[in-house]
């Protein structure tokens, strides 16, 4: 059996990694000894890298309480990460195998404004016209992507989102009362998928997941066909696809 992990140098890097993930992942700034504990590293080599991490401005240590922080160096990673992030470039190929297995059309769309904005669209070869284009605006509330993405907030932002956002009929099915939203969102948040059920387009069926890693919500993805191509068994179907698609992507995030 050939094994195609790459073969890792660098112990102290590996070490390090360890180290600032346990600082991460813990709930207040931890001390020494729960730094070495919580990364499976003894205390004085701990120690020692902890000190070259501060040095270099990746860890900041209180000298009070002898607690130790994540640095500010991180804060330029971090931009730096965010400017180049491309979510097109990740879920492309993943994105291109779901629509070539159900033959439907797949949309890739980002939360911005209180909209989902259209980012990718790979459509279907026997796809008739949807209203959606590149860089297309469609309500959180009445699309799958959308409401796939209310799903994942917390009570305090989806009571913000309903003070500000009227919800106005887009179709005759679309939700439009908060309560029965609510219910709708709690439902996808079980479940892990949403499902726009000519909410947002006449004739249009769509199922919808949230991409979310690391508890950061990047987007959500679709698949849409006129719902006479949707029979129960091929919908299941779908489901199934999506679901998989979306572990897959949150595991390359």
């Amino acid at each position: 059996m050939v094994n195609d992990k790459p073969k890792l140098y660098g112990s102290v890097l590996i070490k390090a990694k360890s180290i600032l993930d346990a600082i991460l992942n813990t709930e207040s700034a931890p001390t020494l000894n729960e730094i070495s504990q919580k990364a499976g590293i003894n205390a004085p080599t701990t120690l020692k890298i902890l000190t070259t991490l501060e040095a270099l401005g990746f860890v900041r240590r209180d000298t009070d309480s002898r607690r130790f922080y994540l640095g500010t160096q991180f804060l330029t990673y971090g931009q730096k990460a965010s400017e180049s992030f491309d979510i097109r470039s990740v879920t492309h190929e993943l994105l291109q195998r779901l629509r070539d297995a159900t033959g439907e059309t797949v949309n890739l769309g980002v939360c911005q404004d209180d909209s989902v904005v259209l980012v990718e669209k790979l459509e279907s070869p026997s796809s008739i016209k949807l209203k959606s284009t590149i860089g297309g605006r469609m309500n959180l509330y009445s699309s799958s992507m959308g409401k796939a993405i209310l799903s994942q907030y917390s009570d305090q932002q989806l009571k913000d989102y309903f003070e500000r956002t009227k919800l106005e009929p887009v179709t005759e099915n679309t939700i439009v009362k908060v309560p029965t939203l609510r219910a709708d969102l709690s439902r996808i948040r079980s479940v892990g998928f949403s499902i726009d059920d000519e909410e947002n387009e006449p004739d249009i069926y769509c199922i919808g997941a949230a991409i979310v890693s690391e508890h950061h919500l990047y987007g959500a993805f679709s698949v849409s066909a006129p719902k006479y191509r949707v029979p129960e068994e091929r919908r299941r179907n779908f489901i199934r696809l999506v679901l998989e698609t979306q572990h897959r992507i949150q595991e390359l995030l």
